[in-house]
């Protein structure tokens, strides 16, 4: 998938993600299969893998490896709201958020923050924007304080 942007590849990881709240993958086996069947942007790259990699591979292995760890952190955040009762691409978008902010250096936190609210503008619900928004910028804020960066 080297042609594609971060930008496609961010998509085809969340709609891999979306996809694993009616389909879960019981193993990293069933995610790689999950994962190769997803839409991709350009046709001639999706012909070309044999094997999950690249940028969108590597989110989706982290938000699925990492998914209890990440749902503490937005559980922390939502105040007064259960996982549960979030919509599944909300839910979804925070994960990938988070875990960008919390495990990818090479990504600006601004940067994470727009790509999800873009996705948000997309798939999510109307009213959800600035939630979605609110949650990853506590999210950042609280990095933050811990790194004494300004990175928000």
């Amino acid at each position: 998938m080297g042609k594609d942007s971060r930008r496609a590849q961010r998509l085809r990881a969340f709609q891999v993600l979306y996809s694993q709240e009616f389909l879960a993958s019981n193993s990293l086996e069933d995610l790689k299969r999950a994962y190769m069947y997803a839409p991709v942007q350009n046709a001639d790259d999706a012909s070309e893998e044999t094997e999950p990699s690249g940028f969108g591979w590597e989110l989706v292995a982290g938000v699925w490896q990492k998914r209890e760890e990440l749902d503490r952190v937005i559980e922390r955040f939502a105040r007064n709201w259960r996982l549960d009762r979030l919509g599944r691409v909300e839910l979804n978008l925070l994960r990938l958020g988070s875990y960008e902010m919390l495990y990818r250096d090479d990504i600006p936190p601004r940067v994470t923050i727009n790509e999800a609210l873009e996705l948000d503008k997309q798939f999510g619900d109307p009213r959800s924007y600035s939630f979605v928004n609110g949650i990853l910028d506590a999210v950042c804020k609280s990095m933050d304080k811990q790194e004494n960066s300004q990175g928000c």
